[in-house]
């Protein structure tokens, strides 16, 4: 009661409740600010109902029925739908100031004022529509502009799907490619189309959610890429899909799965889809020792070559890859060491045969097995004596991360 006297004395009793409680949080027992604040006043025999607060200039008035309903119209408006949220709000700069310099004065570490509207506000939303607030993850963000007349925006965030892929037709990028000629903007080249392939890994299954979560953009995070004629097999290569400002959320992923792979049988498969949190997008592009990945190639020379040394493949290990001729107009142009775990072979015929190779990440098996001008050694070429490539590739395994 004693700071509660020198706060009064030192305000001439012109303080709301909110802001009389809250500088008496740490020092008085109360369900919240107004219970504090009322206490004081019958203690002390006074009304604070009408006060024109010095600090706040009556701030917390304008967190009213009017406020909840402006926030109702706006997620009616943008028709979307969530499970948690986050307050944020914009507060006049002179008040927060004016709040700050009142807790230095009496040495108070107390909750600054845009908390405590930001946890009323939260509070309110949580009533109304029994929602959990979230700070560390959360569908959307309530930004309250109580600058002048209040103010509602939402931002909604994405939305992360994390699954995996398999490629069954050759010619199908992973993602979309802007056409060359006019970078994306649509010419007779690409049939106004704007791309360069009429269709990607990425687009046969973004353009479903985005229908479906009506959200405005979608982007596709993979674990890695294959060419545009390699196919991708196996158990698949790990992705996930970021859909930007989706409305709607609540998917049924396996019906929704069941129905995508139907539409694209023969070109394009995906599997276990699940909700996932913003980080696995970068936890998938991550390489580690660990990492691997299993090819089958099926190798072409020039000429016959001698059976004898195709058992000197087994031994190779350590290569070294300068960035292929191929990929040097978007790559940095450095030498990497990477490592072959494992190599297998079988012969076709003279000129013919197949392996099957496992490797770290990020070698690149058609410069192992041309020697891309001598930028990739050891190679398969120089060791059989002949010029070798890779007539078709199949990715067969990406290990999991």
């Amino acid at each position: 009661m004693k700071l509660a006297k020198q706060i009064i004395e030192e305000t001439d009793g012109k303080i709301c409740k909110n802001c009389l409680g809250r500088k008496l949080s740490k020092t008085m027992e109360g369900t919240d600010n107004i219970d504090r604040a009322n206490k004081v006043c019958s203690e002390l025999n006074i009304n604070l109902d009408d006060a024109n607060c010095v600090i706040c200039d009556n701030l917390f008035d304008k967190l009213d029925e009017e406020l909840y309903k402006k926030i109702d119209d706006k997620i009616n408006q943008l028709g979307i739908e969530f499970d948690t949220f986050l307050v944020g709000s914009k507060i006049d700069k002179s008040i927060q100031k004016r709040d700050e310099e009142f807790s230095e004065k009496f040495d108070l570490s107390v909750e600054t004022i845009k908390k405590e509207v930001n946890r009323l506000i939260g509070l309110g939303i949580w009533e109304i529509y029994d929602k959990e607030a979230e700070f560390e993850s959360q569908d959307i963000v309530f930004n309250v502009d109580l600058v002048g007349e209040p103010k509602v925006k939402i931002q909604i965030n994405p939305l992360y799907i994390e699954g995996k892929y398999n490629k069954l037709k050759r010619g199908i990028p992973q993602t979309k490619w802007p056409c060359t000629k006019c970078k994306g903007r649509g010419c007779e080249e690409c049939n106004f189309t704007g791309k360069q392939y009429p269709e990607s890994v990425e687009e046969l299954i973004s353009e479903h959610f985005l229908k479906l979560t009506k959200g405005r953009e979608a982007k596709f995070h993979g674990a890695g890429r294959e060419d545009i004629d390699v196919l991708m097999l196996g158990s698949g290569r790990p992705f996930v899909l970021e859909i930007k400002e989706p409305k709607i959320r609540k998917l049924d992923l396996q019906k929704l799965e069941e129905e995508i792979n139907k539409i694209n049988e023969g070109k394009t498969s995906y599997h276990n889809l699940h909700v996932c949190e913003r980080r696995r997008k970068a936890e998938i592009k991550q390489s580690s020792p660990d990492t691997y990945k299993v090819y089958r190639a099926l190798v072409k020379c020039d000429e016959a070559f001698d059976e004898v040394k195709l058992e000197e493949l087994t031994k190779l290990n350590e290569i070294h890859q300068q960035t292929p001729l191929r990929v040097l107009r978007r790559r940095a142009d450095k030498v990497r060491i990477k490592h072959v775990l494992d190599l297998s072979y079988a012969v076709i015929d003279e000129k013919t045969f197949s392996m099957r190779i496992k490797t770290e990440g990020g070698l690149y098996i058609k410069e192992l097995i041309s020697g891309d001008e001598g930028r990739s050694h050891p190679n398969v070429g120089e060791i059989l004596g002949v010029n070798a490539i890779c007539e078709q590739l199949d990715v067969i395994e990406v290990s999991e991360k």
